[in-house]
């Protein structure tokens, strides 16, 4: 067959070729080792923790090599994407601080190798699908749903592998004569690959995070160009990541069967092929199981229940760090307080098997991460996630910054501070009692304290209260009032004999917290007392000895 004049009779209009193409998307000129990685997400929904779980992959080997990072949208499937979908993506990934170098964004593309979005570039997608003809690499298929449903069900009877391929590819060598016929009658086509491969073949390949890998050649005759001359994602994939000089490709591991397939276009056109890296999906426990983390079942599957939880963004990429590399928490230890991105990531150290989603571990090591801010940091956070999600805590915090910075100072800083927050969500319960109108006590004093002795508590406090006092003569009235009522002033003297006190110094100090905060957890009692007020303490005092009366 002339494959010349197949490929002009199915694009008589395409004029660009794949020289004009190598020059208006030349090599990038970087440092050597410096990698190219893309994410490619489509817009059907919300980002997924997956992606964010890849994105960071691909972020890290970019940026720590002096690389590129791009975003590309892979927009092919119009019946899939959602309202604002492009916009959901850029917007998640900015308030995640992910920087992409060049792509797609809100405010339109950025950079010299897009467009960006996939249905901008059909022009492109053309002009190599015509090179493919002319490789007789690529043909027209003008079969109906009805044929290939049929052709399904017939492989299915005869137990046979399901695809277009061999005895099954009724227009593979379709005589050209018959191809201008059906062009003339308008009949409706999609084009397909010409798969030279065979299953009773096999192929290596290297991945960079799974070794080398071993499998069947791909000798199905897939798709490339839909009946509207829109490509697919193995077609579009390769003549994007082809040129936009892509240079490593990580990918999840749902991919991998299709890897054959994607192997082959590249040899078939005569491309380098960028390395592939597939990274292991993203798993939860389920009782003693694990599973995918489920888009229906999983609200932390979705990358926005970060940002109305008011997750800190530092400390999730943190968090995933550690399931992106082995000794990432080894390093870790060793540098308490380096920036995450000092850490020298190793692709090699990503695992293979399912990497384990713990929403607890994640609160843990947020905790920590946020114990090492300023309290003006804090603050600052807080409220820009609180002017989106808590009108009220915005409200209160807002009236007077230095009194709620005041409260979010408290046990911060030292060698071994507080850690009362996850995420900003988090704040409101932990300050509440600071303002009246969020205060709601629960009196819930020690059970090994009467009544009566509570009462003395209070009131004998009340008698000695000075709102001037430092820490350790705040204490030390606590103590003489223990010590007074028959409670040991020291926890050790309890403990030593138990049977000759009421109990200690601790249960002491526990009436007072209860009665001023409302609670039996809360911080530095002598700090709070000074930030409420003298006027405010002495009133939440009198407010738990009239609740003990009654």
């Amino acid at each position: 067959m002339d494959y010349n004049y197949l490929a002009d009779l199915l694009f008589p209009d395409v004029k660009l070729t794949i020289a004009d193409l190598e020059e208006k998307y030349p090599n990038r000129n970087l440092p050597e080792g410096a990698k190219v990685t893309r994410f490619s997400p489509s817009p059907t929904g919300y980002v997924h923790i997956g992606a964010m779980y890849g994105v960071l992959t691909d972020e890290r080997l970019a940026h720590q090599s002096g690389g590129v990072f791009y975003l590309r949208i892979e927009d092919t499937d119009a019946k899939r994407e959602i309202e604002n979908g492009v916009s959901i993506i850029c917007d998640t990934f900015a308030e995640l601080g992910i920087e992409f170098d060049e792509g797609a964004s809100s405010q339109g593309d950025r950079g010299i190798y897009g467009p960006y979005r996939q249905r901008e570039r059909v022009e492109i997608y053309h002009a190599v699908a015509k090179e493919f003809v002319k490789l007789g690499r690529a043909y027209p298929c003008f079969c109906t749903e009805e044929e290939l449903a049929e052709m399904r069900a017939r492989q299915e009877e005869q137990k046979a592998n399901f695809g277009y391929y061999g005895e099954w590819a009724k227009y593979r060598e379709c005589p050209i004569e018959t191809v201008e016929q059906l062009l003339k009658e308008g009949k409706p086509y999609v084009l397909r690959f010409r798969s030279m491969g065979d299953l009773s073949r096999r192929v290596k390949q290297d991945d960079l995070i799974r070794g080398t890998l071993d499998f069947p050649q791909n000798d199905i005759d897939h798709v490339m160009l839909k009946s509207d001359g829109v490509p697919t994602y193995h077609f579009a994939h390769v003549v994007d990541d082809h040129f936009m000089r892509t240079t490593h490709v990580i990918r999840g591991e749902e991919w991998l069967a299709t890897l054959p397939l994607h192997v082959e276009m590249f040899e078939a056109i005569g491309w380098k092929r960028p390395k592939y890296g597939h990274t292991a999906q993203v798993m939860k426990l389920d009782g003693d199981s694990k599973r995918k983390l489920s888009k229906r079942k999983d609200p932390e599957a979705d990358m926005r229940f970060y940002s109305q939880q008011g997750y800190y963004v530092p400390a999730i990429k943190e968090y995933l760090m550690t399931l992106i590399n082995s000794n990432f928490e080894e390093w870790r230890i060793a540098n308490p307080n380096e920036p995450f991105e000092n850490f020298k990531f190793n692709i090699k150290k990503a695992g293979v098997s399912g990497a384990l989603f713990d929403l607890q571990k994640l609160d843990d090591i947020s905790k920590n991460v946020i114990s090492k801010l300023s309290a003006d940091i804090v603050y600052d956070s807080t409220v820009a996630w609180a002017e989106r999600y808590d009108e009220q805590l915005h409200t209160l915090l807002t009236r007077d910054r230095d009194y709620a910075v005041s409260i979010l100072s408290i046990g911060r800083g030292g060698a071994k501070p507080r850690k009362d927050f996850a995420k900003w969500s988090d704040v409101r319960g932990y300050l509440d009692f600071f303002f009246d109108e969020l205060f709601a006590p629960q009196y819930d004093f020690p059970g090994n304290v009467a009544n009566e002795d509570a009462v003395a508590v209070l009131e004998k406090y009340k008698n000695v209260y000075d709102p001037a006092d430092e820490q350790t003569v705040w204490f030390g009235k606590i103590k003489a009032i223990a010590e007074e009522l028959g409670f040991a002033p020291e926890t050790k003297l309890y403990k030593k004999n138990p049977e000759q006190y009421k109990g200690h110094v601790g249960d002491i100090s526990m009436v007072l917290r209860v009665a001023v905060t409302g609670r039996q957890n809360s911080p530095d009692m002598q700090m709070v007392m000074s930030i409420l007020g003298k006027e405010r303490t002495l009133a939440r005092i009198d407010a738990a000895l009239e609740a003990i009366n009654k």
